[in-house]
C-alpha cells in the first residue's frame, strides 16, 4: 500500500477537499501511473452530490485519467516505465460473461467495477478516482495514448469521447446520413466533432443563440434554436439519428418528431427525472429511442487511436484542484467551454 493524496467529498453536502488514502501494491499485471490530468464529468457532481443515490463517503471522483507510468508488474506487456496511459470510466470488470468476452465490459452482467464509487475487490473498500496524484489499475483497463495530442485535451475523450462515439460506431452514422446533435455541451461537443469526421451532414439543435457560433466551428453545418417554434417546425421529419446528450429533464417527443422514417434518437445524457413520450411521436415513422453507456476498453482504445489520427480533441479549460467546488457550479450553470480538466500538478 502506498499513500495518495487526492480530493474528496466527505458526504453529499459537503465540498470536495484534500483527502488522503491508500492505493494498492503494484501487482503482476498492474499498470501504476502519476495522474498528470482528469476531465471533470458532470457524473462526478452527480455521485459526489449523491444525486444518484448509493454513493459511499469519502468519495474521490475522476474517470477522464491520463499520465505517465511509473511503474509495471512483472506480467505486464503494453506497457513500461515512460509510456503514457489513461483509465476511463472502468477499472475491471468480470471478464468471463458474453458481454465481458465480446469487448463490451461496459454492459457487464456481473456488474462493471466503476473507476471511483465501486467495489474494489483488491482492498475490500470502494475505488476512488482520478482527482489524486497516482493510480494502480490492471493492464486490462490501462489504456494507450498518443503523444500526438496536447494530453489535456486527451483527458475527457475517456467518457465525452468515447460516449458519443460509440453510438455513433455502433448504428453506423456516416456519409449520406443527417444527424442532429441535441445540446452543445461536453457531450455535444464531442457528438458534434465525430458525427462531421464520420461524414455525416450535422445540425446542432440548443436552446441557446449565442451556440452558434461555436457550433459551426466545431464542425456543424447547421444551427437551430430549439426555443423557436418555427425552426423546429420546419426540422420535422428530416433526421436519421438524434444524439441527446440533454441531462436536464426536457420534452423527449417534440425532438422525436425530427426524426425521419425508422430515425433513431440515441440517448446518452441522464436527466434526474422519468421521461415522457407520446406513442404517436413514436408510431409516426416508425421511429425509435435508445440508449448508450459509454463504451468497452477495444472500442475506447480505437476511439483515441482516431483522435490521435485525424487531430481530434476536446476543447477544455483547465483548472486548479483547489477550484473545483466552483467549477461544479460553473458546470450546473454550463459555464464551460466545454469541458473543466484538472492539472493534478496543482494537487
Amino acid at each position: 500500500m502506498t499513500n495518495t493524496k487526492g480530493f474528496a467529498a466527505e458526504s453529499a453536502t459537503a465540498p470536495l477537499g484534500p483527502f488522503t488514502f491508500h492505493r494498492r501494491t503494484v501487482g503482476p499485471r498492474d499498470v501504476q501511473f502519476e495522474i498528470l490530468y482528469c476531465g471533470v464529468c458532470h457524473s462526478d457532481l452527480h455521485q459526489a452530490r449523491n444525486e444518484w443515490k448509493g454513493s459511499v463517503y469519502p468519495i474521490v471522483p475522476g474517470h477522464e485519467i491520463v499520465g505517465r507510468v511509473t511503474a509495471v508488474g512483472d506480467q505486464v506487456t503494453k506497457f513500461k516505465a515512460g509510456d503514457l496511459a489513461g483509465v476511463g470510466c472502468l477499472v475491471d470488470s468480470c471478464r468471463e460473461c458474453d458481454n465481458c468476452k465480446r469487448g463490451l465490459e461496459q454492459f457487464c452482467w456481473n456488474g462493471a467495477i466503476g473507476t471511483y464509487n465501486g467495489k474494489d475487490k483488491h482492498t475490500g473498500g470502494v475505488t476512488y478516482g482520478g482527482y489524486s496524484k497516482q493510480i494502480v489499475v490492471d493492464e486490462s483497463f490501462v489504456l494507450q495514448v498518443s503523444d500526438k495530442l496536447p494530453l489535456e485535451t486527451v483527458a475527457p475523450l475517456l467518457c465525452a469521447g468515447i460516449t458519443t462515439y460509440s453510438p455513433l460506431k455502433h448504428w453506423k452514422v456516416g456519409k449520406g446520413h443527417r444527424v442532429a446533435v441535441l445540446g452543445l455541451g461536453g457531450l455535444g461537443h464531442m457528438a458534434v466533432k465525430f458525427a462531421a469526421a464520420f461524414g455525416a451532414e450535422v445540425t446542432v439543435l440548443s436552446t441557446s443563440s449565442h451556440k452558434e457560433k461555436d457550433a459551426l466551428q466545431l464542425g456543424a453545418h447547421h444551427f437551430a434554436l430549439t426555443k423557436d417554434p418555427e425552426q423546429l417546425k420546419a426540422l420535422a421529419n428530416t433526421f436519421h439519428f438524434i444524439i441527446n446528450t440533454v441531462s436536464a429533464p426536457h420534452d423527449h417527443s417534440q425532438y422525436l418528431k425530427l426524426l425521419n422514417t425508422d430515425g433513431v434518437m440515441i440517448c446518452v445524457g441522464v436527466p434526474p427525472t422519468p421521461m415522457e413520450i407520446t406513442g404517436f411521436s413514436l408510431l409516426n415513422n416508425r421511429r425509435s429511442i435508445a440508449g448508450s453507456s459509454i463504451g468497452g476498453l477495444p472500442e475506447t482504445q480505437e476511439m483515441l487511436d482516431f483522435c490521435a489520427e485525424h487531430q481530434i480533441t476536446a476543447e477544455v479549460e483547465i483548472i486548479e484542484m483547489a477550484y473545483i467546488n466552483e467549477a461544479y457550479e460553473r458546470m450546473l450553470k454550463g459555464d464551460v467551454k466545454y469541458r473543466f480538466v484538472i492539472d493534478m500538478a496543482t494537487l
